[in-house]
């Protein structure tokens, strides 16, 4: 009988995990809604236009979080170096035939949406990091050469993301490969030295570009120029105050009638603070945390099992998704200098909706997997 029901869970149709599945699943219906409310007011002829977009995006997320579930994890290791060459193909190609928004020449348009290579550039150096460090975590834990390599072809990303430009997208880079050599075992004074030079290369980078320099004085006091370079963020923080505990109720933002700018993207959460309060932000803010904490728990157990690519992509994931939460909240609340990242899952973006969700399914997999590899263990162990 224990032999029978053993050999019932390792069926093709072992579940996946349900609650990262209805988590990623709620947080898109959040995100439809309040891209719904912060643009409905954008145009009169089509107050639905974002709402359409929105719900092709979401389409499309689905379908390739369909086909990515059928994947297996050993397709993506095989594989790893090759997307990253595409990604580094689609950042050249960006800077000759994207499309130029607010000055920055980061989309290549593909009629339903402008496809964004940055985005595809996080999974691609993420896949390849995890394949590096299945290999050589000895060489990453022993010498200086096994820490540098990886840091060379975060380098080489982050110079073509510059040239769009597009700071935040390095920062997550270096941040999410920070964390992962960390995870698997890089001294200590290696961290120390990369982290000085990060912040140096950060500071340089903000003292070569006025603008940046503006964003930053800006971030320590928008009052100061509430009617110009501070006016973006004096709305958003004037939109989370009036929100107060409980908030205005859905779809009775007044910030988003055309006072706040990109209220439907980077600074969603500011109307979303507007209309739910404070408790609304606490529960958004608890998903995006389980997400994260989701990820990172799949990446450890995978780790511990000996699954070395699985567990640091998985790690790689949660860091990723933890991290960009935390700076777009950061922004929209005046804690950090104004960084277009979107908040994951619920921003307007197809790109960044997209690419996060092959990612939520290459985690559903990883966790399928593992479920089936300790499913045949324990009917080994039986026979």
């Amino acid at each position: 009988m224990t032999l029978f029901l053993l050999k019932k869970q390792v069926n093709p149709h072992i579940p996946f995990d349900n609650q990262l599945l209805w988590t990623v699943l709620g947080l898109m219906i959040f995100g439809l809604i309040m891209v719904t409310s912060a643009s409905m007011s954008f145009s009169e002829s089509n107050p639905f236009f974002y709402t359409q977009r929105e719900l092709i995006q979401i389409g499309i997320s689905l379908f390739l979080m369909f086909i990515t579930l059928y994947i297996p994890i050993e397709r993506w290791q095989q594989f790893a170096t090759v997307l990253l060459i595409i990604a580094i193909i689609m950042l050249v190609a960006v800077l000759g035939i994207g499309s130029s928004i607010n000055g920055a020449a980061r989309w290549i348009p593909l009629g339903v949406f402008n496809f964004q290579p940055a985005e595809l550039s996080k999974l691609a150096l993420f896949l390849f990091l995890a394949g590096y460090l299945a290999r050589k975590s000895e060489e990453v834990k022993s010498g200086f050469w096994g820490f540098f390599k990886p840091m060379v072809v975060m380098a080489i990303l982050s110079i073509l993301l510059l040239l769009q430009p597009d700071l935040g997208t390095v920062i997550v880079l270096f941040m999410v490969t920070i964390g992962i050599l960390f995870i698997a075992g890089a001294k200590l004074w290696q961290f120390v030295a990369i982290l000085l030079a990060g912040f140096a290369a950060v500071i340089t980078l903000i003292l070569y570009e006025s603008y940046r320099l503006t964003r930053l004085l800006t971030f320590l006091d928008p009052w100061q120029d509430a009617t110009g370079s501070g006016y973006q963020l004096v709305a958003s923080l004037m939109a989370i105050g009036s929100g107060g505990v409980s908030g205005q109720g859905m779809g009775n933002s007044i910030l988003k009638l055309g006072y706040l700018p990109e209220c439907h993207t980077d600074f969603i959460f500011s109307i979303i603070s507007e209309e739910y309060g404070y408790i609304g932000i606490l529960a958004l803010l608890a998903l995006l945390f389980f997400l994260t904490f989701k990820a990172l728990a799949i990446g450890y157990r995978a780790l511990n099992e000996g699954l070395q690519f699985s567990g640091y992509l998985a790690c790689q994931i949660g860091i990723w998704f933890g991290f960009q939460t935390f700076v777009n909240v950061g922004v929209t609340s005046g804690m950090l200098p104004t960084k277009g990242l979107t908040l994951p899952f619920i921003s307007y973006g197809g790109s960044s909706l997209i690419v996060m969700s092959v990612a939520v399914a290459i985690l559903l997999r990883i966790d399928f997997e593992f479920r089936q590899k300790q499913a045949q263990a324990r009917i080994r162990l039986i026979k």
